[in-house]
Order: structure tokens, then C-alpha cells, then sequence
């Protein structure tokens, strides 16, 4: 059997898929909004290698236009994820500040406030409900103390147009496609997430969406206080991510093995049909919560 190396790891071997919990995201069923989510799909799995450690916003972009709840992705490059109070210098966990600037005292713990919101659990994502007007939010990534590294997202700027229960953005035909495109799509990545029962998914692909290669995939996990820790650690309700990559109609399995309690991948792959399927295991290895496969095709290889 052949033996392929991908996103750094060596890859290879058999695996017999399990259903999850989670269903695959579909593809919007409507031509028009399947049209313009399928427009923002490159923008959504890109690679960006600019700084080797950052977070970042894996949903929002500053001008975005959103109802009010709405969700909040977090992003983090170059190192893992892991609940406070567990000290791990490669590692840490996610905070955001709410129309705050950065603090003044970057030695002092980050303090518990409406505009300093902790994510201790090693969460990947969080609800926030915030009243219509422009409101500024920056990630600020801290270690076991709630110090901040000196890791934090560039702040961005967002409107708050409405409540979640005011009538959405429509994608419309003809001429008005482009900018409701962009109203429709600001609004949908912010709806909030809900979850019966644990989660595991992919946050920025859909089943049967087409990708150009290297891509990243974004990871998340949601639902009864699961967060993320690096393997090798024993914290309740926590886990690292497993991806396992296989090419439809047969052939290798590729997996991806994120030990160091990431929640991005930089995948390679070459032309062609595949399906993944997320996993989250403990610190010991064993798997906590499985996802059912997202398949995916990749239809050009840049490099």
C-alpha cells in the first residue's frame, strides 16, 4: 500500500468509518444561495502562513453585518488549545474583548468583565448577544493564569443590524446578486450553533463542496462544556482533534494526528474525490465524540 505524506504527517492504512453524531453541513439548497456560498469557499479555506503564531476570527470579518445573537469562531495558528489552569507554554486558551481596547498591563491576568469574555473550558466558538449599533471584538489568546501572550487577533468592527428573530438578508438574481450575496453570507456565518448532545465538525466546509489544494480546515467542537486540550493531558470533557481523509471509491486513508491541541489543519491533497471525517479523542487516545464524514473534491492543486 502506498504511503502518502500530508500536512507534514505521514499517512496511511484502514479505517472503518462510524456515523456521529453531527450530520454533514448540506449545501444550500437554493440555486442562489448555494451560487454565492460556493463563491466564498476559496476565501474560506485559504491558506495563510503570514505569522507563524496568531488567532483569528474563523467567521467574522470587520464591516460585517450581523442579527443579534450571533456566533463567534475562534481561530488559532501555531499553537494548541487547552483549558486554564493547566499550565502548557505551547498552548493556552481564548478570551475576547468586547468594545475594550488591549490591556494596558500585559503581565496582569485578563480580568472577568461584560467586555472580557473567558473561554477557560478550551471552547472553540461562543454565542454573543449584543444590542444593534457598531460594537468592536479582538481575540486575545492567554495561558493557565489568564496572562495574555503576546497573541491577539487585529480588532474588528461589526454592525449589529437587528435581532436574530428580525427577517434575514435574501440573496437576490440579476444585478442585486453581488451585494445581497455579501449581506445573505455575513449574516449566515454569524447564525448561532446549536447542538443535541457533544459535537465535533468542520466549520468552514460543506458536503460535496470543491476545493483547490493545500486548503485549511477549521475545527470545532460544541454542546455539555466539551473543550480542547493537547494529547497527553487528563481534563474532563476534553479532547484533541483526529481527521481521517479518505478517497472516495476507494484507496488510501490520510489522517491527521493534532496531538498539540490545534484547531486548523493546512491540508495537501492531490486532484480528486474524498471524504473526512473529524474525531475527538481523549488524552489518552480514546475517542470521545465522532463526526459523520464531509465529502469534498479537489479540483486544482497550487503548487
Amino acid at each position: 500500500m502506498q504511503r502518502a505524506v500530508v500536512g507534514g504527517f505521514v499517512l496511511g492504512g484502514v479505517l472503518a468509518w462510524q456515523a456521529g453524531l453531527a450530520q454533514a453541513e448540506a449545501l444550500p439548497a437554493d440555486a442562489l444561495e448555494r451560487q454565492c456560498w460556493l463563491a466564498h469557499t476559496t476565501q474560506r479555506t485559504a491558506v495563510d502562513l503570514r505569522e507563524p503564531v496568531s488567532v483569528h476570527f474563523s467567521n467574522l470579518k470587520t464591516g460585517y453585518r450581523v442579527r443579534s445573537p450571533f456566533w463567534v469562531e475562534f481561530g488559532i495558528r501555531g499553537m494548541g488549545v487547552i483549558p486554564a489552569g493547566n499550565k502548557n507554554e505551547k498552548a493556552g486558551h481564548h478570551h475576547i474583548l468586547i468594545d475594550t481596547p488591549l490591556p494596558r498591563d500585559h503581565t496582569a491576568p485578563i480580568p472577568f468583565s461584560n467586555t472580557h469574555k473567558h473561554f477557560g473550558k478550551g471552547q472553540t466558538g461562543t454565542e454573543i448577544d449584543l444590542p444593534p449599533g457598531r460594537h468592536t471584538l479582538r481575540l486575545l489568546f492567554a495561558d493557565h493564569a489568564h496572562k495574555p501572550y503576546f497573541v491577539f487577533s487585529n480588532e474588528i468592527a461589526i454592525e449589529v443590524t437587528g435581532s436574530r428573530s428580525d427577517p434575514g438578508p435574501k440573496v437576490l438574481p440579476g444585478n442585486d446578486f453581488q451585494e445581497s450575496c455579501e449581506a445573505w453570507y455575513q449574516d449566515l456565518r454569524a447564525a448561532p450553533r446549536k447542538a443535541e448532545g457533544r459535537e465535533v465538525y468542520v466549520k468552514n466546509l460543506r458536503d460535496e463542496e470543491m476545493v483547490s489544494s493545500p486548503f485549511t480546515l477549521s475545527l470545532g467542537v460544541l454542546g455539555a462544556g466539551l473543550g480542547v486540550a493537547p494529547a497527553g493531558t487528563e481534563i474532563k470533557d476534553t479532547g484533541h482533534f483526529r481527521l481521517a481523509f479518505n478517497a472516495r471509491g476507494g484507496g488510501n486513508v490520510l489522517r491527521q494526528n493534532l496531538t498539540d491541541g490545534r484547531t486548523e489543519a493546512i491540508v495537501d491533497l492531490p486532484v480528486g474525490d474524498y471524504e473526512v471525517a473529524v474525531s475527538l479523542h481523549d488524552g489518552a487516545g480514546n475517542p470521545i465524540v465522532k463526526g459523520t464524514p464531509v465529502k469534498f473534491s479537489v479540483n486544482r492543486r497550487d503548487r
